[in-house]
């Protein structure tokens, strides 16, 4: 190609050189050879000028498009450039043009908090609302004479004087989802989407929530024991093995597993028994909450388990009550009963609680406000005139404060030294200017672990990890709404009891007894 635009360069100096006949043939060869050498040397120049400097951009602009995607810093922002942002659009400004990178955020995934994120959708079960509202009045009545419609043969095992029972085999009483299938494939209302349970529950309690909240019901019976009011257990499905049955009594109220059927109104068993794990403490029993269709119009109930240990004597002689006076309970604080393992002497006057017990109760009590057991005639604070102690009279007592008798102070028939929290009533709707600090009075040592929680901040985030579990409760509440206050009264009461320690120099030691 060089070749012909030479040739045709070289042809307009050609015709020209016809002006040039006259002259010499050397003269005017020698002249054309050197206007061709020249403008041949200037064309060879241009043309390898232009390819050398199209090579160059070439891979000047091969580098711009890869430089802002590959040499980018560990942190991601570009050597170049100390402004830029990662997740954000931004520009590379260069010599002759303007590159754009885009960069995609990574989406952060939620923290994964055990219990709180449900893996995908459930399915809904279609529950019979059909309620028996007589079951308000006359609840076992009214079990009866449904069984007797449905199997006319039935007859109840013992006389309805001592104890009333029935069987729940003839009732259906667990409802059926709209496709007709049994209660048995119903989704649990524990809920627990990870791989264990948080660690303030034991796998005994996981097991015991899960029956009280889930295992078909056999048999319901209302019995009594001593003076207390009767008690609604019912039988559940899942027995246990002979050789581990630890809750069947003498007169054989639950041959199998059991729980008890408390009124809608004692919801706070359910808040208690989380409150107890979270804080450390393990005295309570363990509680959740189940609707009933024939119960309390379909109303969530509190449900605790059945502990037989709590009657050594049989139902007859009642609970394993410690029987002790308002005087007698601030001596034996002084005196640190059976602190270290040491017997007390047999005219001190100690009971056969441990010293530390003390103090989980009086702990746990004070951010419930349960008054029942070291209060019970509402001398700490100023009650109302809907409260019972009030109503019983028993506020006129608070005259004579060390003749006041305790109440609902219980342990194990084979374990003396540790108290049982059972019972555990509490209010939520009690101002700071009117908590009942007397729950504290004698009490000088807090366990450590109770407090830790208090004192970490991290209290609400437990307990809302906790309550979630129990998917009829935290609905029945009203959901994290409900919750949240219901921790916000909690959290404040932390943040007095906390000062109160301060203020008074009480001792936070460990406490493993």
């Amino acid at each position: 190609m060089g070749k012909y635009r030479f040739h045709g360069l070289c042809f307009p100096f050609l015709r020209l050189t016809s002006s040039f006949r006259r002259c010499p043939l050397s003269k005017r060869s020698l002249l054309i050879a050197t206007v061709c050498v020249v403008y041949l040397l200037f064309v060879v120049l241009h043309v390898g000028y232009s390819q050398q400097h199209w090579d160059r951009r070439t891979v000047k602009d091969k580098y711009r498009h890869t430089r802002g995607l590959y040499n980018l810093e560990p942190n991601g922002v570009h050597p170049d450039s100390a402004d830029l942002q990662t997740g954000a659009s931004f520009v590379v400004p260069t010599r002759s043009n303007v590159v754009y990178i885009t960069l995609k955020f990574k989406r952060l995934k939620p923290a994964n908090i055990r219990g709180t994120i449900r893996p995908k959708l459930r399915r809904k079960v279609r529950r019979n609302k059909t309620a028996n509202s007589a079951f308000t009045q006359n609840k076992l009545g009214s079990l009866e004479r449904y069984a007797g419609q449905i199997k006319p043969n039935f007859e109840p095992k013992t006389s309805w004087r001592e104890s009333r029972d029935v069987d729940y085999k003839s009732l259906d009483i667990i409802p059926k989802s709209h496709k007709g299938e049994t209660a048995d494939s119903q989704i649990s209302s524990i809920r627990i989407y990870s791989q264990r349970a948080p660690p303030w529950f034991s796998p005994q309690d996981v097991k015991a929530m899960r029956f009280l909240a889930d295992a078909k019901v056999l048999r319901i019976r209302e019995v009594s024991h001593g003076g207390s009011p009767s008690l609604l257990i019912f039988e559940g499905e899942t027995r246990v093995s002979p050789t581990s049955q630890n809750h069947t009594t003498p007169n054989n109220v639950c041959a199998g597993q059991c729980g008890v059927i408390n009124s809608p109104v004692d919801t706070t068993e359910v808040f208690a028994f989380h409150l107890d794990r979270v804080l450390g403490l393990n005295r309570t029993l363990a509680a959740v909450s189940r609707r009933f269709r024939f119960f309390h119009d379909g109303q969530p109930c509190p449900v605790v388990s059945w502990d037989a240990s709590l009657y050594p004597e049989g139902l007859a002689a009642g609970w394993a009550t410690v029987r002790l006076t308002w005087g007698d309970y601030q001596s034996s604080l002084k005196q640190r009963c059976w602190h270290k393992n040491i017997s007390p002497k047999p005219d001190s006057g100690c009971s056969t609680i441990h010293h530390y017990e003390w103090s989980k109760l009086a702990l746990f009590d004070f951010l419930l406000q349960i008054h029942n057991r070291l209060d019970q005639s509402c001398c700490g604070f100023r009650p109302r005139q809907e409260d019972a102690c009030v109503e019983l009279g028993l506020h006129a007592e608070c005259g004579s404060q060390d003749h006041i008798q305790l109440a609902n102070i219980i342990h194990r028939g084979h374990d003396p030294r540790h108290l049982v929290f059972t019972n555990n009533k509490g209010f939520f709707d009690r101002n700071e200017d009117n908590l009942d600090f007397r729950l504290l009075e004698g009490i000088k040592e807090l366990p450590e672990q109770a407090v830790s929680v208090l004192r970490s901040r991290r209290l609400r985030e437990k307990l809302l990890q906790s309550l979630f579990l129990d998917q009829t409760y935290w609905e029945s509440q009203g959901g994290r709404q409900g919750i949240d206050k219901l921790i916000d009264v909690i959290e404040r009461r932390a943040k007095v009891l906390l000062t109160y320690i301060n203020a008074h120099g009480i001792k936070v030691i460990t406490m493993n007894v």
